[in-house]
């Protein structure tokens, strides 16, 4: 199990201690994506003239927002990658399938070569035999 950290974040101005088993570089980099929120969000007019309470709800949901696109993409990919994954495994099989037809086939053709080997041999013997 990790270590427990305690450190020290800015979020809008104010000064927070941040607890977890996470390490203190994520726990900063999760406070600089609040503030970096809170600024885009400052600079929108419309934004700035809401409520306290109205301004933290939508920052909320912006948030949320983000997050739940960002769960979309990650299953997307997922899929994507399991997608991947079963195309490999078939190419696989099908080109373990060509290599083992390629073998047959040229077991066929060593076959066949020599089958050819004997009857030309077969053949110079009988055109001896006949001109004897």
């Amino acid at each position: 199990m990790s270590v427990k950290t305690d450190t020290e974040v800015i979020i809008g101005g104010k000064v927070f201690t941040l607890s977890g088993y996470e390490s203190e570089e994520y726990l900063q980099k999760v406070a600089s994506y609040i503030n970096n929120k809170m600024a885009e969000y400052g600079k929108v007019d419309s934004f700035k003239r809401q409520p306290l309470d109205t301004q933290n709800v939508l920052l909320q949901l912006n948030i949320a927002d983000d997050y739940f696109k960002a769960k979309k993409q990650i299953n997307l990919l997922e899929e994507e990658i399991q997608s991947k994954e079963k195309e490999l495994y078939n190419l696989k099989h099908e080109l373990i399938a060509s290599q083992i037809k390629l073998e047959n086939t040229e077991k066929n053709v060593k076959n066949l070569q020599n089958e050819l080997n004997e009857s030309s041999k077969k053949i110079i013997r009988l055109e001896t035999e006949l001109k004897n």
